[in-house]
């Protein structure tokens, strides 16, 4: 009987249709140490909050720390890629560590959803960036936002000091185009490592070509350093921050330094302000109260970039699934042509469309007008 019993359950077994059995292995690479681990944090935490089935699929997710060393994100990377034979990666967190993995998602065909702000991870498309997505909002539209401010002010001036990484670049090329394309001179243009403890010689330099205003190109607590060190200098002119320095970080660090600074950024910041017709308004709670619920504060945005993700791949992967089977060079290809093929998909930050052109898929729905009141993030009016 005991015999009988295991032939019946194997057959059982074998006749189950394999989509009840197939699963889809997901990487995700988070800096939740190191430098950089203000933003990773809320992206590795964000991770049990994914979707755990896709169609009729259901999702595992493989979460590693590369200590924000992009050696180790290389690393990682190998390893969820032939060692776990992931089906997409998550990450990672930084765009100097998302910048040295795109040779190895090309190499081996395997997506990934960078959560990082350079829009280098994605443009100009070349083959290797054919199998990197973003899901932050392009440099150009932040940008866009910041500059089109600035000319409403009268502003004619303006200093530049970012990272001296691949965030720093791709913002000091983008701004500076679009700044002399609309009448903004740029006196002069600093850079900064994101573990300095002292920009004080930059700042000399930006002070003393005396501009209108000043953008700071640097991510979280680390964007803070320059404008507390030209307000302490004696600059009163108009401050601008990218989207990378939105954490409490900045405005715990930043303190009555950063009053009025003005950024171009996620919903999520001044959610209770922004109007229930917007399509992002509930997805975007929904998160947020699901992330309190576990941690007990309220996630950064870098965390709903991960968020993003995640929905992003639960929309795709059951298109992938009509044509190959997870965990299969077929598979990877069928999931990167279906994110390509992503339209109107509604998530926490704005709506996403995407083409063999755009891997972001961004527009104007995903960015809102900021500035800082008294401590605290306000829509500007």
């Amino acid at each position: 009987m005991h015999t009988r019993a295991l032939a019946a359950t194997l057959v059982a077994l074998l006749t189950l249709p394999l989509t009840s059995l197939a699963q889809v292995r997901i990487g995700v690479v988070a800096s939740a140490t190191g430098p950089t681990a203000l933003v990773g944090i809320p992206q590795k935490n964000t991770v049990p909050l994914l979707p755990k089935q896709a169609g009729d699929l259901k999702i595992e997710y493989i979460s590693l720390d590369d200590a924000s060393d992009p050696t180790q994100t290389v690393t990682a990377f190998k390893k969820l890629i032939s060692e776990d034979h992931v089906d997409a990666i998550i990450g990672p967190t930084g765009s100097p560590n998302s910048m040295s993995v795109l040779q190895f998602a090309a190499e081996s065909g395997t997506p990934m959803l960078a959560p990082v702000g350079a829009a280098s991870v994605v443009l100009p498309m070349t083959e290797q960036k054919q199998w990197a997505f973003k899901t932050t909002q392009n440099t150009d539209i932040i940008a866009q936002a910041l500059v089109r401010d600035m000319v409403k002010r009268g502003i004619h001036t303006v200093g530049f000091i970012g990272f001296a990484d691949a965030y720093g670049d791709d913002w000091y090329q983008v701004f500076s185009k679009l700044a002399q394309a609309n009448g903004l001179k740029m006196t002069v243009a600093e850079r900064y490592q994101r573990t300095d403890s002292s920009v004080t010689g930059q700042a000399l330099k930006l002070l003393a070509a005396k501009p209108d205003a000043v953008l700071v190109a640097g991510t979280g607590g680390a964007a803070a350093l320059p404008q507390i060190t030209l307000v302490q200098q004696g600059y009163r002119g108009q401050f601008y921050q990218t989207h990378g320095a939105a954490l409490p970080a900045f405005l715990k660090l930043g303190g009555k330094a950063v009053d009025g600074t003005i950024l171009a950024a996620s919903l999520m910041l001044v959610l209770p302000e922004v109007p229930d017709s917007n399509p992002s308004k509930p997805i975007a709670q929904d998160y947020i109260q699901r992330y309190q619920a576990m941690y007990g504060e309220r996630p950064a945005t870098f965390g709903a970039n991960v968020y993003d993700a995640g929905l992003l791949l639960r929309h795709a992967i059951p298109i992938a699934a009509k044509t190959a089977q997870p965990g299969t060079p077929a598979f990877r290809k069928a999931l990167r042509d279906a994110l390509e093929q992503t339209h109107e998909l509604v998530a926490t930050q704005g709506v996403y469309n995407m083409s063999p052109a755009d891997h972001s898929g961004f527009d104007q729905r995903g960015r809102e007008l900021i500035t800082v009141k008294n401590g605290a993030w306000t829509l500007l009016k």
